[in-house]
């Protein structure tokens, strides 16, 4: 089984890159899965409805999220939908949505790390309950741990490793080289990478961003411009054993507008 990974997709830019790459990458890489962290969609913060629907119209399966999900309101009630869209299972108890769901054959699941973030659940804890609960379990598990720590996703992805098939890094949008098969046979890397504008700061217009760490005043920020691109993962698991087999780093990009 292939699974395709998109890192944080970033605005128009991001959703451009999608639309233009998505398709090919399905069929190059036979993939029957397709995850993508859409927290930054609309407008570089928060995610609609309507650019959802975007994602899952170009071939998107899967929209999990991080600490920006409540960016825009007006998703709140479609996290309960039949929408396949993700919030952080590590979230207190009563908070709208889900943290994880079936997609095919295999069990995604959206956890959000806590150092350098706010006081969420403990994302280790939160696993271990889920594992343990539920019956029957699908053998292929694939985990998007949104978290800012590389300490934290690393030790994740040890703390998961023979129990999930992939724990997949995002959140700070710049793509790391440690794409790796741990030693029980689970897929990891740290961070995913940026679905966004070249010409930017983690997505971010760049004169926006260096005036707020010039003034440390709070500053209005908009997507930056450029060269869409797009960063992604594929893995291959056994369907059988949950192990994963591959993990390969994808990096495209598109002409600038």
């Amino acid at each position: 089984m292939n699974i395709l990974a998109i890192g944080d997709i970033i605005g128009r830019p991001g959703r451009q890159a999608v639309h233009h790459f998505l398709g090919g990458l399905r069929k190059q890489y036979r993939a029957s899965l397709v995850i993508a962290n859409g927290e930054n969609v609309a407008g570089g913060f928060g995610l609609t409805e309507g650019t959802a629907r975007e994602l899952l119209d170009d071939g998107v399966d899967v929209i999990t999220s991080g600490n920006h999900i409540w960016a825009q309101k007006e998703i709140i009630p479609y996290l309960g939908s039949n929408m396949p869209i993700l919030r952080p299972l590590n979230y207190p108890a009563g908070v709208p949505g889900r943290g994880y769901l079936v997609a095919g054959r295999a069990l995604v699941v959206n956890l959000i790390g806590r150092t350098f973030m706010n006081s969420y659940d403990c994302p280790f804890r939160a696993m271990d309950e889920l594992l343990e609960g539920l019956d029957p379990r699908p053998p292929v598990i694939i985990v998007d741990f949104h978290a800012e720590a590389t300490s934290e996703k690393v030790a994740l992805g040890r703390y998961l490793d023979g129990r999930v098939s992939a724990v997949l890094g995002t959140h700070t949008h710049v793509g790391t080289i440690d794409t790796r098969i741990l030693p029980e046979g689970t897929a990891y890397v740290t961070d995913i990478g940026m679905t966004g504008p070249e010409d930017s700061v983690i997505g971010d217009e760049v004169g926006s961003v260096i005036q707020r760490f010039l003034t440390m005043m709070p500053h209005r920020l908009s997507v930056g411009g450029g060269k869409p691109l797009l960063n992604a993962v594929m893995v291959a698991v056994d369907e059988n054993t949950g192990r994963a087999t591959a993990i390969e780093r994808i990096y495209r990009e598109m002409e600038a507008p």
